[in-house]
């Protein structure tokens, strides 16, 4: 039997020649099931926290070798203890199970989408801008805020607070660090309303202050091609105050 067939199977020697070909593949599969439990949340089938701490460290690592961003968005189920009050902690886990399903139908094969702890989620979003992001998260509130929960004949209805910020490797900070900041961008989501997308500034718009004397040789130059063009003498309108906002 060749290599290649023998590395098919957990054992070198191949199924047919192993005398404990059943014992080796059934640890093999134990091994794959103990990692993915390792790895993933029960309730809802998502990444768990510790995964998610481990997960982040890489892709920061990642975006300070390659300089590609990495963003992170946080969500919160508003009012979620009333939740659990008013239908019972069944009714809450059945609503977090139906938040997985929308997480993972918004997000792309290659996010990483964790239950952070509670009903508070995180979401990895590898070489992803703060645009592309925001937009993920407001399409992903839109969609809890649309979508009904079924319970015991009941239609039950959930919405969720979501924060947002990018790693750049120009601004460089601890995991900790950068997930407390998407934190207080989720806590303003919160505690301005809920229900709603709050995010970071990207760090590509920039504010150009020009001053008084930049504005003076601005002018000059403008008067000086005004001199020298016939066109420009009926068309160009020098503003009062020159300032420019340049988004690249």
């Amino acid at each position: 039997m060749s290599d290649k067939n023998n590395n098919d199977h957990p054992c070198p020697q191949g199924p047919e020649l192993c005398p404990i070909y059943n014992e080796v593949n059934e640890l093999q599969l134990q091994l794959d099931r103990l990692n993915s439990e390792v790895r993933t949340d029960e309730l809802t089938t998502l990444f768990n926290s510790r995964h998610f701490w481990n997960t982040l460290e890489q892709e920061i690592e990642r975006t300070l070798r390659s300089g590609q961003p990495t963003t992170l968005i946080m969500l919160d189920v508003d009012h979620f203890k009333r939740f659990n009050d008013s239908y019972g902690h069944v009714a809450g886990d059945e609503a977090l199970r139906h938040l997985a399903t929308l997480i993972k139908h918004s997000t792309r094969r290659l996010d990483i989408p964790c239950r952070y702890g509670g009903e508070e989620f995180a979401i990895i979003l590898p070489s992803t801008p703060l645009l592309i992001a925001t937009q993920v998260a407001e399409r992903l509130r839109e969609s809890i805020e649309r979508s009904a929960i079924e319970w015991q004949g009941k239609t039950l209805q959930i919405t969720a607070s979501l924060g947002v910020d990018t790693f750049h490797n120009h601004q460089p900070e601890s995991s900790q660090s950068f997930v407390e900041r998407v934190d207080n961008h989720l806590y303003r989501a919160k505690t301005t309303g809920r229900n709603q997308v709050c995010h970071g500034r990207s760090s590509r718009e920039t504010v150009v202050e020009v001053s008084s004397a930049e504005k003076k040789a601005l002018w000059e130059g403008l008067r000086e091609q005004q001199d020298n063009s016939d066109s420009a003498q009926d068309s160009l309108q020098v503003p009062d105050d020159i300032s420019s906002n340049r988004q690249p």
